[in-house]
C-alpha cells in the first residue's frame, strides 16, 4: 500500500482503512457481535493498542487480564490475532460508539454499548484479526475497555503491530467532528452520532501507509485561544497528559512516530476577539500564537528527535489561519529546523456539522498529505 498517489487512491481510502493492520487470513464468514452473560474458561488475549491509555487494575475482570484500559483522546483502537471461530471482548463504561471488524470485513457498529461481555462469532476455524475502534469524541469524560479474551476452542496468535507510526495533533478537523452528517445544523447529540474518527483524514492516511497512529486532538481548542474565546485547556496545555484531568503524564517509550501531522489555528482565528479577552488586537493574538506554537513544536522535537513535522491549514477565515501556521513553519526553519514543512489545503466543501470537513473532505486532506509524503520519502528516515 506504500505507493505513489494515483487518481484511484482517494476512491480506495475507506476500503484501505478496513484492510489496515490485518493478517492474511482465511475467508471469514460474516462476523456477529452479541452481548453474553458470561462463558466458561476464557483466557486473556494479548492486544496491540493505538492511542493513550491509563491501565488500571480491575480484580473483577480476571477473565480479561485483571485490568481496564481508560482513554479520552479520540481514535483509540485495540487489535488482536487468534485462530478459531470466536473471541470475546469486554466493555467497561462510557458513552461511545465502537466499530468491531474482523479481517477485511466492514465493521459491526455498537452505539452506546452497555457494559459487559460481548462475543464475536460466525467465523471460520482459521487465523483472524479482530479490531475494535472507538470512533467518537469523549471530551466530557473518559471511556474504559476491558480487553479481549478467547474460549478454550480458540488459540492465541501474536498481537499485530505495524512498523511505521504517525501522530496527528489538532482540533475538531482532526477529530472528524460531524464528518458523516448530511446537514450543517446539528444538535450536540447529532454531532456525537455523526462523528466517525475512523473516516477522518488521520486514520485514512495511516491506513494507506500501514502505520499505527495516535489522534491527539480536541474539538474547539486552539494553540492560545479556544473557539470564540471559550474556556478549557488549549491543546498544548492538555497534550502532555493521558487524560484531560491532567493527573498522569503520558510516557511510552514504544511510541516514537516518524511523522507528526499538526493542524492547529482554526479555533484561534475563526472568530472575532471578544471584550475582556487578553489580546487587544489581532496582531497581539498573532504574536502569542506564533510564539506558543513554536515553543510547542520545540517540546515535540525534544520528545520525538527523529520525527518529521507536517503542519497544514485550510483557507478559512480569509486565509488568516494558513498565513499564521505558515509563519510558524518558517520560524522553525529559520531557527535551523529542517524536518518541518507546511501544506495548504484549499477548497474543502465543509458540508459536515457546523461547516466542518465531511468524509469527502477528509479524503482530500489525506490525499494532500500522501502526495507530500510520497514526494518526500525521506520523512520516513530516522536521523
Amino acid at each position: 500500500m506504500n505507493t505513489r498517489l494515483s487518481v484511484t487512491v482517494r476512491d480506495a481510502l475507506i476500503a484501505a482503512v478496513f484492510c489496515f493492520s490485518w493478517l492474511s487470513a482465511g475467508v471469514a464468514q460474516t462476523a456477529k457481535v452479541t452481548k453474553v452473560a458470561g462463558v466458561e474458561g476464557p483466557a486473556p488475549l494479548a492486544m496491540s493498542v493505538g492511542g493513550r491509555l491509563l491501565v488500571e487494575k480491575d480484580p473483577a475482570n480476571q477473565a480479561f487480564g485483571g485490568a481496564k484500559y481508560t482513554y479520552q483522546w479520540p481514535g483509540t483502537y485495540f487489535t488482536a490475532s487468534f485462530r478459531g471461530t470466536e473471541a470475546y471482548f469486554r466493555v467497561v463504561e462510557g458513552k461511545q460508539i465502537l466499530h468491531v471488524a474482523v479481517d477485511r470485513q466492514a465493521p459491526v457498529v455498537l452505539a452506546k454499548p452497555e457494559p459487559g461481555m460481548y462475543r464475536v462469532s460466525g467465523l471460520t476455524n482459521d487465523a483472524h484479526n479482530v479490531r475494535i475502534e472507538v470512533v467518537t469524541e469523549s471530551q466530557a469524560e473518559p471511556n474504559s475497555f476491558g480487553g479481549i479474551s478467547l474460549p478454550p476452542s480458540s488459540s492465541p496468535l501474536s498481537a499485530p503491530h505495524e512498523q511505521r507510526q504517525i501522530e496527528f495533533i489538532g482540533d475538531s478537523h482532526t477529530v472528524g467532528y460531524g464528518n458523516t452528517s448530511t446537514k450543517h445544523e446539528c444538535t450536540e447529540e447529532e454531532v456525537w452520532e455523526n462523528t466517525d474518527n475512523s473516516l477522518a483524514y488521520g486514520p485514512l492516511t495511516a491506513g494507506h501507509y500501514d502505520a499505527d497512529y495516535q489522534i491527539n486532538a480536541i474539538s474547539g481548542r486552539g494553540v492560545v485561544r479556544n473557539y470564540n474565546g471559550g474556556v478549557g485547556d488549549t491543546l498544548p496545555v492538555a497534550y502532555p497528559y493521558v487524560l484531560f484531568d491532567k493527573q498522569t503524564l503520558y510516557a511510552d517509550s514504544s511510541w516514537d512516530p516518524e511523522i507528526v501531522v499538526l493542524a492547529l489555528g482554526t479555533n484561534d482565528f475563526s472568530t472575532k476577539l471578544n471584550p475582556g479577552e487578553k489580546w487587544k488586537t489581532r496582531d497581539e493574538l498573532h504574536a502569542d500564537y506564533e510564539a506558543t506554537y513554536v515553543a510547542f513544536l520545540k517540546k515535540l522535537r525534544s520528545r520525538y528527535p527523529h520525527a518529521f513535522f507536517i503542519l497544514w491549514a485550510t483557507d478559512a477565515a480569509d486565509g488568516e489561519i494558513q498565513a499564521e501556521a505558515q509563519k510558524v513553519s518558517r520560524q522553525m526553519q529559520a531557527g535551523g529546523e529542517n524536518r518541518v514543512a507546511f501544506i495548504a489545503v484549499n477548497g474543502l466543501a465543509m458540508s459536515g456539522c457546523h461547516w466542518h470537513p465531511s468524509t469527502e473532505d477528509d479524503k482530500v486532506i489525506a490525499g494532500k498529505l500522501m502526495e507530500f509524503i510520497d514526494q518526500h520519502p525521506q520523512v520516513w528516515q530516522r536521523r
